[in-house]
This record gives C-alpha cells, sequence and structure tokens, in this order.
C-alpha cells in the first residue's frame, strides 16, 4: 500500500530591491602638455550625480603592497597636499618638471560617507624634462605609415631599474608591451605592424617613479605625425 506525501507551499515576506549605478568620477586635465610655470587645472566630474560631493585629488606612484592602489593595481596612489576640497578643481601653480606623471581623483558623500572609485589616471607631460630614462622612436622621422613596424627604445641612465614601456591611447593606459602590442628586447619595445590603434602618447617609467620625455604618436592610413619633447640630462 501506497502513502502519499502532503505538499506545503509557503511564501516569505516580499523584499523590495533597489539597484543603483555606481557614480563614476571622470578626471580632466588642462593643458596636459605644460611649459615650465604653467598653470594647470585638474578637474573632477561625478557621472550621474553632481551635489554634496568632496573631492580628493592623488599622484600616481608604481605599485606598492600596503599603499592606496587602483583596482588593477597598475598604480598607487598618494595624496596631493591640500587634497580634500568641495571644489571640482585642483590647480597645480606654478607647475614645473616635477608635476610630470598620472594623477587621479575620486568623490565622497554622505554620513558614512560613500565614495566613488577612483577615476581613470590622467597624466601631465612637461616640455622640459629631464630625466635619467628617456624614450626615442626608431625610425626617427615625422611621417610613418600602418602596416610598419616601429620600435621604442628606453635608455636608462644612472640607477634606474625596473623600468617600463607605457601608452595611452583611446583605450586607456597600456604596459607592458609584450604581449600586449609589440615584442620586448631588451630596452626595445617593436610594433611589427602599425595600425590606427597604434595611436597615443608613449613614455618610460623606472621603478623608482621617474618618468621619461613623451612621444605623442598618430598612427593612420596614409601618414604619421609625431610631437617628440626631449631634454638631453
Amino acid at each position: 500500500m501506497g502513502v502519499k506525501g502532503n505538499k506545503e507551499s509557503i511564501t516569505s515576506d516580499a523584499v523590495q530591491l533597489t539597484v543603483s549605478y555606481q557614480s563614476k568620477a571622470v578626471l580632466s586635465i588642462s593643458p596636459q602638455w605644460m611649459n615650465p610655470g604653467d598653470s594647470v587645472t585638474l578637474n573632477c566630474e561625478v557621472k550621474e550625480s553632481s551635489t554634496g560631493w568632496r573631492f580628493s585629488w592623488y599622484k600616481t606612484v608604481p605599485y606598492r603592497a600596503g599603499l592606496p592602489s587602483l583596482l588593477d593595481k597598475s598604480y598607487s596612489v598618494e595624496p596631493l597636499s591640500g587634497y580634500g576640497t568641495t571644489e571640482e578643481s585642483y590647480t597645480l601653480s606654478p607647475a614645473g618638471p616635477t608635476d610630470t606623471g598620472g594623477y587621479v581623483c575620486r568623490a565622497g558623500r554622505g554620513d558614512p560617507v560613500y565614495y566613488t572609485d577612483y577615476s581613470e589616471p590622467q597624466f601631465l607631460w612637461s616640455r622640459d624634462l629631464q630625466s635619467s630614462v628617456s624614450v626615442r622612436i626608431s625610425p626617427n622621422r615625422t611621417q610613418h605609415f600602418t602596416s610598419k613596424s616601429l620600435s621604442l627604445i628606453c635608455d636608462l641612465k644612472g640607477n634606474s631599474t625596473g623600468w617600463r614601456l607605457m601608452r595611452y591611447t583611446e583605450t586607456g593606459v597600456e604596459s607592458g608591451c609584450s604581449p600586449n602590442w609589440g615584442s620586448i628586447t631588451g630596452s626595445t619595445c617593436t610594433i611589427t605592424s602599425t595600425n590606427t590603434g597604434d595611436s597615443g602618447v608613449y613614455w618610460c617609467e623606472s621603478g623608482s617613479g621617474q618618468y621619461s620625455n613623451a612621444v605623442n604618436i598618430t598612427v593612420s592610413g596614409r601618414s604619421m605625425r609625431q610631437s617628440f619633447y626631449y631634454s638631453e640630462g
């Protein structure tokens, strides 16, 4: 003889969930290519919301465990002097070669304080930079074409160690050369077949956080123009 089991259905109380997008901090720098003595403005904008925020400002440094860092650990960050402001802008004045480098911002509000993530880094370049690290391109000419070979060479002087080649393109900051966009031999990164996505600013960084001069490259199907700022040390 079979026995049928009883089934009981129980419904819990309803719970309402509210899902909202995280506000995003976006940094801009003007001008990004500076002459000594220029006044440089950092502006931090919070997308999706614009009231009640307090802004914090940072300079990027080589990644070190234990320091506040970007999510991808590409850089750690150190606060700028007077880094907490209610204004959306922060001014470097007068700016000089030592201000060369990357910057990020973030914003917070409320009690307890809710913080946005750090912004994507933006970079400030000096036209009068003397450093123990320099970057050169080969062939060194004003016009290049897609599907051609291009080499970037990091020249190291003194005790600079742990250098890395960096570039800033329309997709953001990229590092490592190989295997990301080229192959590396010694201190030379070679792009065997250039394309328009290789357009951007290239530079070298030492393990101690020094920046080289920067090379601004534009790649197109017809020509490539470069702006090459170099100071002999």
